[in-house]
């Protein structure tokens, strides 16, 4: 359980999660993702890193039993540096990163698939943020970079999702492939992108993220704001109180 990284390819490093049973992130887990996203990057004999995931989904988001056992705001604080890092660490990892999704890819797992460069999705892949029934706010920043502006608003305020099939219609999904075929299709795609040349791919990923017209860091930050005030006007702890201790997924 946690997150490792594996070179199957020349040139490209997989960064696989798994926290059993849905992938929803501790604090911790966050914090090591963003330092194995980062370190392959660093590494001059990689030039693609793929992004995965082990079991039911992609991931879940954050850890809300975590949150719910602390007495204080520590969890919270944790939780939303922990998720700017990772975030952060996808965008500007000095190499091409490629998403490969498969089943429920909601709350911080948009963040992290809405920051890769590529997203390679399975055909049973679901994308959402229900931040609103969990009592929480944030990555419209990067629900935006997968979706149309009005598209984005309702699948927030609705706490709605939408199939792969349906991002790839929007051109934010590269392909959908059979479940078995993802991981395959991934690393297929990233072998390609590996075969270019390390220095100028790095450079070309520089470049491209200084064209972005949306400072993803800065405007995940102003989110963030507002869900600090959430919680502490207390509206946040009584939804999120509401996540039932039988349910599987959080986010």
């Amino acid at each position: 359980m946690g997150v490792s990284t594996s070179v199957p390819d020349d040139g490209v490093a997989v960064v696989t999660v798994d926290y059993p049973p849905v992938n929803a992130l501790p604090v911790q887990g966050w914090y090591d993702l963003a330092a194995a996203v980062r370190a392959a990057g660093a590494d001059r004999n990689i030039r693609c890193v793929v992004l995965t995931a082990e079991g039911r989904g992609f991931n879940a988001g954050v850890d809300i039993k975590e949150m719910q056992r602390s007495e204080g705001p520590e969890a919270l604080i944790g939780a939303n540096r922990g998720c700017f890092e990772a975030f952060a660490a996808v965008y500007e990892c000095e190499v091409p990163v490629v998403a490969a999704v498969h089943g429920f890819c909601l709350g911080g797992g948009i963040g992290l698939a809405g920051n890769a460069d590529v997203i390679v999705a399975a055909d049973d892949a679901v994308f959402g943020l229900p931040e609103l029934d969990r009592g929480a706010l944030g990555a419209a920043t990067h629900l935006a970079r997968l979706v149309p502006q009005h598209l984005m608003r309702t699948l927030y305020y609705t706490s709605r999702t939408v199939p792969a099939g349906e991002l790839h219609r929007h051109g934010s999904v590269f392909s959908v492939v059979p479940r078995e075929q993802l991981t395959g299709a991934a690393l297929e795609l990233a072998g390609e992108i590996a075969a270019k040349d390390g220095y100028l791919i790095r450079l070309a990923k520089a470049a491209i993220n200084g064209i972005d017209p949306v400072d993803v860091r800065r405007s995940y930050r102003f989110e963030q704001g507002f869900t600090f005030e959430a919680n502490l006007s207390g509206v946040a702890g009584r939804v999120r109180d509401t996540f039932g201790a039988d349910k599987e997924q959080q986010t």
